[in-house]
């Protein structure tokens, strides 16, 4: 493993932990070059999802994709990282359990808003602006209304 700091190959791994649903090893280890520190992460390598988008075009999932859009819609409110971590995890498990190679990413992107709507009201309409592709104030006040009409349990 090369050190993010100065490139040496040669590190040594100084602490393993398994996380908590087993399917991510974290290593802690120190470069024998600079004797800097870093993490690294272990995970199994499994078959990519294909996530077939609006226009038709196929592209692999990326959580980080999923996850910059969700933290956008996050931003600034008392939502935790570690709780936008594991909706992240949550979605990516359940995507992989319905055991389907290619999913539409109209049903990502439902997933998220049901997830959302449940967690916060404003998270919920930041990403449903974007995902929903609201053209104008008019677009933003038909969803006001809806949501009012059926806050999350």
């Amino acid at each position: 493993m090369k050190c993010p700091y100065c490139g040496e190959l040669d590190n040594k791994v100084i602490d393993s932990r398994v996380s908590k649903d087993g399917s991510v090893i974290r290593r802690r280890r120190e470069c024998l070059g600079c004797t800097r520190r870093f993490t690294t992460y272990e995970h199994i390598e499994e078959i990519p999802i294909m996530i077939i988008k609006k226009d038709g075009r196929r592209e692999v999932f990326s959580r980080e994709k999923v996850g910059s859009g969700i933290r956008k819609a996050c931003q600034k409110l008392d939502i935790s990282m570690n709780l936008i971590e594991e909706f992240i995890d949550d979605l990516e498990r359940d995507l992989r359990e319905i055991g389907e190679k290619e999913i539409p990413s109209h049903d990502i992107g439902e997933r998220v808003m049901v997830k959302l709507h449940e967690l916060n009201d404003i998270a919920y309409v930041r990403f449903a602006s974007v995902y929903r592709e609201f053209k104008d104030v008019n677009d933003f006040v038909s969803e006001l209304k809806r949501l009012l009409s059926h806050p999350a349990k």
